[in-house]
C-alpha cells in the first residue's frame, strides 16, 4: 500500500494510531520540545492505554524520524536542526520536480478534483486558524500530486521530508508571521499548472514552492530547469 493510500485507508484509526497521532500532533507543533523524554508507561497512564498500544505509536513515530528509540536508553523527542532540514528541502526538490513530466502524463479529472479539495480543506483549516488541519492537507496534497507519478517506494521518503519541514518552520517562526491562508493559497500554481498539463511550469511551480518554504538563508538550493 502507497503512502496516500495508507493516508486514505485510515477511516477507523486503532488506539495505537489515535496516540500515534496525538504525539504528532504535539511533536510537529512543538509541544513536545527537542529532546523531551518520552517514557512508556507515563504515556500509557495519560492516554489510558496498554504499554503495548504506546510501543506501537512510538514505532512508527521512530519509522518517521519524529523520535529516537534505542535500546537501553530513554525515548526522546528528535532535534529540529537546520542542517537535516536543508538535505530534506534538497531531496524533497529532487523527488517532486523530477516527478513533474510523470504527473503531468497521468493527469485525469480524479486529480484535480483531489487537489481542489486539499485546496479548499486548506483554506478552511485557515479560516478556522487550525494550523495542524491545514499541515495534514499540505502533506496529502503533495502526496496525492506525486502518487500520480506511480513511485510508491519513492512515496514514505517524500512524506518524511513533508512533515519534518513542516516542523522545522513552526519551530523556528513566530505563530503571528505564518499566514495561513497564504500557505493555503500557495498551491493554486501548482494545480494550475498541472490542469494546463504543462510539465515545465509545474516543475518551476514546485521548486520555487519548496525553495520558499522555510528560510535557511540565501542559496538553499540552485532553482534549475527540468532534468533531461
Amino acid at each position: 500500500m502507497s503512502a496516500v493510500e495508507n493516508l486514505r485507508s485510515r477511516t477507523q484509526p486503532s488506539r495505537s494510531e489515535l496516540v500515534e497521532e496525538a504525539l504528532r500532533r504535539e511533536i510537529v507543533l512543538g509541544k513536545l520540545a527537542a529532546g523531551e523524554v518520552l517514557r512508556e508507561l507515563e504515556l500509557a497512564q495519560r492516554f489510558d492505554v496498554a504499554q503495548g498500544t504506546i510501543r506501537e505509536a512510538l514505532m512508527r513515530l521512530s519509522e518517521e524520524g519524529l523520535i529516537i528509540r534505542r535500546a537501553r536508553r530513554d525515548t526522546h523527542v528528535s532535534p529540529a536542526s537546520s542542517e537535516d532540514v536543508r538535505e530534506l528541502l534538497h531531496i524533497r526538490h529532487d523527488i517532486e520536480c523530477r516527478a513533474a513530466i510523470r504527473v503531468v502524463e497521468a493527469m485525469d479529472g480524479a486529480l484535480m478534483k483531489t487537489l481542489e479539495g486539499h485546496l479548499q480543506m486548506m483554506r478552511l483549516a485557515a479560516l478556522q486558524e487550525d494550523e495542524y488541519s491545514l499541515l495534514q492537507h499540505d502533506c496529502h496534497f503533495h502526496l496525492s500530486l506525486f502518487a500520480a507519478a506511480h513511485m510508491p517506494v519513492v512515496e514514505p521518503v517524500l512524506a518524511r521530508c513533508l512533515v519534518h519541514s513542516q516542523r522545522f518552520k513552526i519551530l523556528n517562526s513566530r505563530a503571528e508571521d505564518r499566514d495561513l491562508m497564504a500557505t493555503a493559497n500557495r498551491h493554486v500554481v501548482i494545480i494550475e499548472a498541472v490542469e494546463a498539463r504543462d510539465a515545465k511550469a509545474l516543475h518551476q511551480a514546485l521548486s520555487h514552492h519548496i525553495s520558499t518554504i522555510v528560510d535557511l538563508g540565501p542559496a538553499v538550493m540552485t532553482v534549475g530547469g527540468m532534468p533531461s
